[in-house]
């Protein structure tokens, strides 16, 4: 919207003052479409530009002007911080991907068949094992689900959007599996979040033989990072699963070049398009 610096700082106050405090567990424990109050974040954000700009003042962000926040806004320009945040590889949960690793190790490493697992045992910390929903009605419910997408994975070699959607949602195969997932609090795990995300899977098979995979973390964050074709590679299914799959070459081409072009108003033109 091009504010001034001072309509930029009244615009952050009043985002601030009104932007919600989400209630992490209940979005857990009722998995629906409020998705951590982001919505209502994002209109909070908007129209406290247009109460900006139209001259409604706000109280200072202290995330912004706060003494104590000081250090975080001293290295702008300098220290990319978005650079420092992760990257789902799966469309679901953070709190489940570490054991979605973890079946994904053991499929890898042992070429397990999907039908030849009886049961599965998933230790990992407090908070993921909340994850439970085994038969998810939505997408919502799938996404804040841990059995649903570990079994998805194992069942059908993969674990996109359109495992967590749609008739992907009654797939028998994974739905049974689902069910004999078991989610079980590990102390060692719990005591390491939330600084630290872990999960271990073991796969009891039909013959009696039980694999268990390496204590494993999710993959995207910093220290752990996808590799640049598979992050091309999700966004381009992503739009491809959305039905704009002709729109992703040039954006994404556009995103590659932003260094050498003189703004950003090409992507936006891009990324606006009807």
């Amino acid at each position: 919207m091009r504010l001034d610096p001072a309509a930029t700082r009244e615009a952050l106050g009043i985002a601030e003052y009104n932007g919600p405090r989400s209630q992490m567990m209940r979005c857990i424990d009722y998995p629906t479409m409020v998705k951590d109050g982001s919505g209502w974040g994002a209109m909070a954000g908007v129209v406290a530009a247009f109460l900006a700009r139209d001259g409604f003042t706000g109280a200072p962000a202290v995330t912004v002007e706060g003494e104590e926040v000081r250090g975080l806004w001293a290295d702008l320009g300098v220290r990319w911080r978005l650079a420092e945040q992760y990257m789902k590889p799966y469309p679901v949960c953070r709190w489940a991907q570490p054991a979605i690793e973890a079946a994904a190790q053991l499929q890898r490493d042992h070429s397990v068949a999907a039908d030849t697992v009886r049961s599965i045992h998933v230790r990992t910390f407090r908070e993921a094992s909340k994850l439970a929903v085994r038969a998810p009605a939505t997408t919502e419910q799938a996404q804040y689900s841990l059995p649903f997408p570990v079994a998805a994975l194992l069942s059908r070699g993969r674990l996109g959007a359109g495992e967590i959607e749609g008739a992907g949602l009654r797939d028998e195969a994974v739905l049974s599996l689902a069910q004999r997932v078991e989610l079980v609090e590990d102390p060692r795990f719990s005591s390491r979040f939330p600084a630290e995300r872990w999960a271990v899977v073991e796969l009891i098979l039909a013959d009696g033989d039980v694999l268990v995979s390496q204590p494993a973390v999710a993959r995207g964050s910093a220290e752990n990072p996808l590799s640049d074709e598979e992050v091309s590679g999700k966004f381009n299914s992503l739009l491809q699963e959305s039905g704009f799959g002709a729109r992703a070459a040039p954006i994404e081409e556009l995103v590659l070049s932003l260094e050498s072009l003189p703004d950003a108003r090409t992507l936006f033109a891009e990324l606006s398009r009807p």
